[in-house]
């Protein structure tokens, strides 16, 4: 499988050392792209992985990839994704709090189905996706997510900017955020992907609640899943350890990314 990469900061290096490390199957890197001011970091990447660089996103496609991998931004995601699929490729995206908008979600759609093509969205931090997608056919009532991080991860957020928040001067565990996901994924666009993918596999980003907490007493991101529907109950809880080099993503992030691309290559497949 031809890969091409955009983005390559914290999480793109780390898919980058564990596509060559086999983890993700056979896969050939053909192009890697990034902004103008990374192209020093950009061009010893390439030449690591004997690939084309570029620092326009859409060049990518000269290589003709057969899936490009966004672990950019969601403005990237925006900007870039509908022409990736018309250019004949896959999209896989990092930055999964972009799809909840509904406008560009419903566009992208579109394009991948006029393209053959698909949008691949990784679990992310999180588990029980596939859960959710099965339990929305029978009847699916409430999801939930209730997610506890370090404050180091939450600085910078806009919520916390616009509310004057301070999560440094928290002594304990303190609820910053009780809302729906399309608020959410706004206001926390670095630590909320997660909840955009349950909200995809479940109820909609609208109807899915997230409940957010910090925590300077732990050094773990904790996410707290609970469903309910015509199948039961779902109560799902994960202590994920953070990126090397990026606290503000769980090291689940990446691997399931890993996982994802690994599918492509694997004959029999786990999981609905």
């Amino acid at each position: 499988m031809r890969l091409a990469v955009v983005g390559t900061g914290a999480i793109g290096t780390y898919l980058l050392d564990g596509i060559a490390a086999g983890n993700a199957g056979p896969i050939d890197v053909v192009a890697l792209a990034d902004l103008p001011a990374r192209s020093e970091e950009l061009a010893r990447l390439a030449a690591r992985v004997g690939a084309s660089w570029h620092t326009d996103s859409l060049a990518v496609l000269e290589s003709t990839p057969d899936v490009v991998v966004e672990a950019a931004s969601p403005g990237v995601v925006r900007e870039y994704a509908g022409r990736w699929l018309a250019g004949g490729a896959n999209v896989l995206t990092m930055s999964v709090g972009a799809l909840t908008d509904p406008g560009l979600l419903a566009d992208l759609a579109a394009a991948a189905d006029r393209a053959n093509r698909h949008v691949l969205v990784p679990s992310g931090a999180v588990g029980g996706l596939d859960v959710l997608r099965a339990a929305r056919i029978g009847g699916l009532d409430t999801v939930e997510l209730r997610t506890t991080k370090p404050p180091r991860a939450l600085r910078g957020a806009p919520y916390l900017a616009a509310h004057r928040i301070d999560v440094d001067a928290f002594h304990g565990p303190t609820v910053v955020f009780d809302g729906p996901a399309t608020e959410a994924v706004v206001g926390f666009p670095a630590n909320l992907n997660v909840v955009a993918a349950l909200s995809l596999a479940g109820i909609g980003p609208e109807r899915t609640r997230v409940v957010l907490v910090a925590d300077p007493t732990g050094e773990r991101n904790i996410h707290e899943v609970t469903a309910r529907g015509a199948f039961g109950e779902l109560s799902l809880r994960l202590e994920n350890r953070p990126t090397p080099g990026n606290p503000k993503t769980s090291l689940l992030a990446p691997l399931s990314a890993l996982a994802l691309l690994r599918r492509f290559s694997e004959p029999i497949q786990v999981g609905s």
